[in-house]
Parts: C-alpha cells; structure tokens; sequence
C-alpha cells in the first residue's frame, strides 16, 4: 500500500480519522448527563466533584500527548495507535466495573492516555501527506465531523442511560474503540516510512522540543490554542449545571448542548470551504476578534441582570461564540503544525500538550467558579479569547497591528 494519504480515497480517509477523533469527544460528552448519576451511585459527599470524570480524561489526554507524537516518529504511526487502543479499552472496562469513584477515575485517566494516541497521531498522519491551506481544509472536514459526535453525544448517552444506566456509555466507547481499531488496522496504510524516522532517546526528544519552542509560530499558535480551548473546557465542565440547575432545562439538555455542538461543526464545515481563498491567518483573525466582541457585549448584559440572563439570550451568545471557535480550531492546529513537517509526531504532541497544560487549569477554574450564573462562563471568554490574541499577535509573522488584509 502506498504510505501517502493523498493516493487513497479522500473520503474515507477523512472519515476514518474523524471518527478515530471523536472518540475522544464522545469520551467527554455522552455521560454528561450521567454526571449527578454517577455522584449519587458512587456516593460523592460534594455532588459538584461529579465533573472531576471530565477533567480527568483530559489529565490523561495531557500526559499521553506527551508520548505518543515522538514514539510514532521513531516506531512509526500504526503501532502507536494500536497500543494506545488497547490502554483506551482497559480503561473502558475500569469504568464499566468500579465500585468507587477512586476507580472511576484512574479509569477515566486511562481513557484519555489512551485517547491521546488516534488524536495526536492523526494529526501527524494528515501533516505526512499535507500542508499549509490543503491540511488546514482537511483539518477543518475532521473537525466538523469531530463537533458533531459531541453535538449527538448527551443525547445518546440520555437515550443508553435511560435504557442500560450510566455504565453503559462505556460499554458503548469500548465497541466504538474495537471498531475504529479493526478500520484503522485493515484499512490505513503506514505513512512514515522507516527511512524518515526519527531515533527514540529522550535527548534526542528533548532537543526536539527546544527546537520546537523556538519556532514563534509552533510555539505560539500552540499556547494559543491553549487559551482558547480553555473556556471551551469550563463550558464541558459546567454545561450540565448551567442548563439543568440553573435554566431548569431537564431532559432539552441535550438539545440545548447539541444545537451549541453543531455552530462549531457548521463553522468547521463553512472554513474548509473558505481558507483556500482568504487564508488560515485572516480566518482567524476575524474569528477572534468577533469572539472578543460578541462576549465583551454579553458580559455587560448577564451582568446587569445578575448573572442569570434568559435562556434564550444565553443561547444568543452562545452559539456565534462557538461558531468563531469552530473557526479558530483547525486554523490554530494547522497554523501551529506548518513548520514542523520534518518532525510531524513530535510536533503534534507538543502542540497537543502544551494547548491541553494550559487549558485545563483554566477549564478547572472556571468550572470550580459556577455558582448558579453564567458570569464565570462568560468572563473566562472574554478574557481568555484576549489574551489568545495577544499571543496570535507575538506569533504571527507578520503582526495584526501591521497586518494588511
């Protein structure tokens, strides 16, 4: 078989990866519902510890990140990913059958360490065969198809729980591990030959990384990501108690969290058409400063109303705030990975680490913040969507402020 992506079909080759991806997403969204289930089967003492099974997914997915991208350069990507498979699948079946929420969680740790290896590793795998505008068109087809599983997720796991209970979402990830296991395996051909690879040693590792840190653009579109993808995280980690408690949402849970999932999927879809004309920078620019805009505005609202604006204003900031983060996820990745085509695996899980380092404390923050209002939500936006354009303007090549476009 032929190592290069671009001669199989583009379609299942999007496919496959995507869904290889959305494991990850499905990981996180289809037991959202389950969160106050599991604190009460468990016996939690404090209810709200409930969303400590999404963060500690993505501790796991942090450290295996760390992992993956320069193994796959030395061993290859197809062996990386089978191994990951297997830690993915074990700790499927820590969840399925815990008794305490102690084992929950070193189950969850486990998903995300082994999560880590089809997300990072496919990221590698489009950058073996594309780059700049082509991989950023690829990216943003992945990503969509990514946001939409998440968009369906918490009402499928509604529909298992009610059926099956809150353990069944997992029995229903390690069916969706076996399966993408068997299609990977049979279907994708290895796309790092061995003469391109890199030796294993943790010097050499290293000074991959101090080399990748003084690339501006790799470094700096990584931390980026960082900063935006933390609110995103605040948002997992508070969205069942923001709708459910606070807007008294009920069983529409899930409609209100799919309709938010879809404007990052629609905008995923709508910037793969795009950023072949207007480009990876310009599509980003304007998306966070609409960002920026949108939530500065709505800060002002949800704070003169106590932090507990209507339903549907919330969804009104809501969805074009998710619309401009569907924008800025492939453009950021593909941004970041350009220079980095020479060490692909290591540069992806680097990219993955450091955006995921910074984003989970700020996810934890905000999430740790909610009180009954929106007002932490909301703030984390506006202030972090800033400083992410602080740091997109030290990375550019040429800086916004002289930017012509």
């Amino acid at each position: 078989m032929n190592n290069n992506p671009k001669h199989r079909s583009l379609a299942e080759f999007t496919i496959m990866l995507a869904f290889m991806i959305s494991i990850v997403a499905m990981s996180t969204d289809v037991m959202l519902p389950a969160l106050s289930l599991i604190a009460t089967d468990l016996e939690l003492e404090n209810l709200n510890d409930s969303h400590f099974t999404v963060s500690s997914l993505f501790l796991g997915f942090a450290f295996g990140q760390m992992f993956v991208g320069p193994l796959s350069d030395s061993f290859g990507r197809k062996p990386i990913v089978y191994i990951s498979y297997i830690i993915f699948i074990v700790g499927c079946l820590l969840a399925i059958f815990a008794t305490s929420f102690t084992v929950l969680l070193i189950g969850r740790v486990l998903q995300g360490i082994g999560a880590a290896g089809p997300r990072i590793i496919c990221t590698a795998i489009v950058r073996d065969g594309f780059e700049g505008r082509a991989m950023a068109r690829i990216m943003s087809f992945i990503m969509a198809v990514f946001i939409i599983v998440p968009a369906i997720a918490p009402a499928i796991g509604q529909g298992v729980i009610y059926i099956s209970g809150w353990r069944a979402t997992f029995v229903m990830l390690l069916a969706m591990a076996v399966i993408s296991f068997l299609w990977f395996g049979l279907r994708q051909p290895e796309t790092l030959p061995k003469a391109a690879r890199r030796e294993f040693s943790f010097k050499s590792v290293w000074s991959g990384v101090v080399e990748i840190t003084k690339i501006r653009t790799a470094f700096g579109y990584a931390i980026t990501t960082g900063f935006i993808f933390g609110p995103f995280l605040g948002y997992l980690g508070s969205a069942q108690a923001i709708f459910q408690e606070t807007y008294g949402a009920g069983s529409y849970f899930a409609l209100y969290f799919g309709m938010a999932a879809l404007a990052i999927g629609s905008a995923s879809l709508l910037n793969s058409a795009l950023v072949m004309r207007f480009g990876m920078q310009f599509l980003t620019l304007c998306a966070i400063l609409s960002g920026i805009l949108i939530s500065i505005t709505f800060l002002c609202i949800v704070a003169s109303m106590s932090g507990v604006p209507p339903l549907w204003a919330f969804m009104m900031w809501l969805i074009p705030t998710f619309f401009c983060v569907g924008i800025l996820f492939g453009n950021l990745n593909a941004l970041a990975m350009e220079p980095l085509g020479d060490m692909a695996g290591l540069g992806s899980a680097f990219v993955g680490a450091t955006s995921t380092i910074i984003s989970l404390p700020i996810g934890l923050m905000i999430s740790d913040q909610f009180s009954g209002t929106v007002m932490p939500l909301v703030l984390g936006f506006a202030i972090f969507n800033i400083i992410a354009l602080m740091m997109m303007n030290w990375s550019r090549s040429v800086p916004i402020l002289t930017l012509k476009i």
